[in-house]
Formats: structure tokens, sequence, C-alpha cells
């Protein structure tokens, strides 16, 4: 039996309390904050993540087993070295990677650098830093288009912007070296754009052995027919159609393996989750970037299709005996539909109303920026209120059942884009169009 804290407050924090609660050897389960969806499975604890003195202290007195940070920032800092460090914590379990390998999503320039020294396929590149501002510009008015530019550091999934002409490229890259996203962008990678079509591949690892979980497609443009602004991710959808035995095979050939060599080989440890931000370009993977957890909201479609244990798979995870276990896979489609408040990823209001939670139908709600206000009444709190997320037999099904769930959820100026989905839909239609002839 094991007694579990969840770090984060997020949608993919409430898909992971979610599975985790469903299985026989959960004991107790905490999460830290937590938000509304997430209190109906686990005890919200007012601790931030960021704490490391408030989590160590709270997982001494409640003789945490088992700890699952979800957000990238704990990770990157180094809670797994804080936590290892401290003798009364010893039996503590840590689903995350060291601090030293949870590089791969801390800086994008040791990323790149990590990839050149073990030959994983990416993107050419290369990285400028503030005093470098001049020849920086030089390198952009040569550059292809589009070209990308992507913050060094983390930047909450915003960090990364794609350039149409070399005027854009040129302003951009000033606004980003003088400071655009704050700490992040003091040091710019600038990088061919490869033309192809994204994929997310999820690999749990314990460091010596792995599992592939099911793959997902997320939706990073606030408006239909990805335009507009970059946001945390609107929608998901898995599996992926073109995503087959052949694909999956040169990722792990290519990308899974090296890379874990490579972190040995470097002595960064690393125990947990390993996204993989994929281009398929003719049917090869190339990496655009690492993650060092789960995505959001691309978990609340993968966790929809695991049909494991997921608690045995963490705790196994953490243990060093992944090679132990086994995954099953349902075979339907998940989609998930991010309900957003208007105006994000920019300025929008909060402590709007939510109504209609009763009235959905074949489909899970993941909490986001939710909370549960004096009268019991559950309330926006942020710019991603909620996900639904929906598993049928087919992509349409799936789409159809999420779109009625995400139409059915009433909050002032909500918002949600309704061609998730559909751009796989036309793919799977064309693929079989070609068969037949």
């Amino acid at each position: 039996m094991a007694r579990v804290l969840v770090l984060g407050s997020g949608g993919r924090e409430h898909a992971f309390v979610y599975k985790i609660a469903q299985s026989p050897l959960c004991e107790a389960l905490f999460v830290a904050p937590g938000n509304a969806g997430t209190a109906r499975h686990a005890q919200n604890v007012n601790i931030d993540p960021m704490d490391f003195e408030a989590v160590a202290r709270f997982c001494q007195e409640k003789s945490i087993d088992l700890l699952v940070p979800g957000p990238e920032a704990p990770l990157v800092a180094g809670i797994r070295d804080v936590l290892e460090a401290q003798p009364q914590l010893k039996g503590l379990k840590i689903v995350g990677p060291s601090q030293k390998a949870a590089r791969l999503e801390g800086s994008k320039d040791f990323a790149k650098q990590f990839m050149q020294r073990y030959g994983i396929p990416t993107a050419r590149y290369r990285t400028f830093e503030a005093g470098q501002l001049q020849q920086a510009l030089d390198y952009l008015q040569q550059h292809p288009l589009p070209v990308v530019l992507k913050a060094d550091g983390l930047a909450a999934g915003k960090g990364v912007l794609i350039c149409e002409s070399h005027e854009q490229a040129v302003e951009e890259m000033k606004a980003m070296l003088s400071g655009k996203f704050g700490e992040a962008s003091r040091k710019v990678v600038v990088e061919e754009f490869l033309q192809g079509i994204e994929v997310s591949v999820f690999v749990l690892t314990d460091g010596k052995d792995y599992l592939v979980l099911p793959e997902a497609k997320d939706y990073k443009r606030i408006g239909e027919g990805d335009t507009g602004l970059n946001t945390g991710g609107m929608g998901a959808v898995s599996p992926v159609p073109f995503v087959n035995k052949d694909f999956i095979g040169k990722v792990e050939e290519r990308i899974i393996r090296p890379t874990l060599q490579g972190l040995q080989q470097e002595q960064a440890p690393y125990c947990g989750f390993i996204f993989l931000g994929l281009m398929n370009v003719n049917g090869d993977p190339y990496v655009i970037e690492y993650n060092v957890r789960m995505g959001d909201p691309e978990t609340q479609a993968v966790f929809a299709r695991i049909e494991s244990d997921l608690l045995e798979l963490l705790d196994a995870t953490a243990a060093g005996t992944l090679k132990h276990q086994s995954l099953q896979i349902s075979p339907y489609t998940a989609v998930t539909v991010v309900l957003a408040s208007q105006g994000y990823p920019q300025t929008y209001e909060k402590d709007k109303v939510i109504e209609g939670f009763d009235e959905v139908e074949e489909a899970i709600i993941f909490h986001a920026g939710t909370r549960q206000d004096g009268k019991g009444q559950i309330l926006t709190a942020g710019g991603r209120v909620l996900a639904v997320t929906s598993l049928a037999e087919t992509l349409p099904q799936a789409r159809q059942l999420a779109m009625k769930a995400a139409a059915t959820i009433r909050f002032s100026n909500k918002y949600y884009r309704r061609d998730i989905g559909l751009d796989l839909e036309r793919y799977e239609q064309e693929a079989e169009a070609s068969r037949q002839n």
C-alpha cells in the first residue's frame, strides 16, 4: 500500500490523481496545491510545489511513500536532489529526474548540445547570448524562412516563436535578448524550421528500462486552424493515425535508447517521464524538444487510454524495477478539448461560476484553473479552466462526444477550439481513399 503526494494544480495533475485513486494499492492520496477537481479524489494541501522545505516536512509528517511532481519547474529546480539529501526522507520514492538530467528541458541549448553529442536527429541550430546581439541579427538576415526562435529556459510553453519574415525575426530576437521572457530568453536558440507533422511520444523510464506510453498530438495555437498565439495547449488526440510500429521503432532506435545511454554516460540519473516533442518528416522522427514530465493536455488523453494500474507503474519506476511491468493500452481513441477563459493566453477574467457538470455524459472532466468558493460553487481561476476527454471506438465518435461535453459546460466567456482532431480525421479519410485506389 502506498501513501502518495502529487505536486501541481493543473489538468495534468488532476489526470494523475484520477488514475492513481483507482489503484487498490493507494492507501492515501494528497495533492499540493490541487484544484476543485482534484479535491474529489484526493486531499488538497495548501503547499507551493516550489517550497521544497514545506514539501519535505509534509512528506515526513504524513509518511509519504511516493512523490510525483507534475510540472517542470520543481524538477528543473532540483527537487529530487534536495529531498534525496535529507536523511529523514530515506524511504521516499520520487518519480522525476535529477536536476542534472532535468536540464534536457531546463535549457534548450543544453538539449541541442546533448542531441549533437549522441547523434540524435534534430533541426540545425545556433545559440546566441545577450552580448551577441549583432552576430545574432547578421545570422538571422541570412537564414532561410520561416525561422524558429526559442528561449533557452523555461517560459511556460510560450517561449517558441516561428518567424515568417526576417524583419519579424530581428524584432523578436531583440525583444527576447532584452528579456521578453525574463531570464528564460537571456540566451536564444535559432533553429531551422522542419516541415512535417508534430507528434508527442511519452516514455516512462527508471533510467535503464522503459515503456513507451500512447502517443498524442496536441494543439498549441489559440485559434482554429492553428492560428494565433501559442498557448500551453488547447486540446489533444491519442492515438495519432500516422504513428505505426515502424515509426515507433525508429523513435526507439534513434531517439529513446541514445537518450537513455547518453544520460547514463553523463551520470545524470533519470527516473520518470520523458516527453519527446517530435516532427515526423517524411516518416522520419526529429526531436523538436525534450520535456522531463508529462504534457498538459496530452496527459488527459494518454491516461484515458492506459488500462494498467498507474500507481503500480509509478512505484516500479521509482524502485528501478520497471522491467517487470507491462502496459495495457485501450485501442479506443481519446479526444481532449480544453475550455479556456476568453482572452487567454493574454489577460482574462477569473471567478466566473461554472455550471453543467452533472449534465455531461460520456466524458471525463479534468479541472485545471478552478477553485471552490465558500458556497460550494466551482469558479474559474485560470486561463485554461477545464479539459473534457472522451473515449470512443473511432476518432469521429470521440470528437463528437468531446465537443458535446465542451458545449454542455457553461461559464461566462467560455472559449474552446471546435477543430481539435479534425486534421487527423481528414488524414485518416485521405489515407483510406488512397488505400482503396
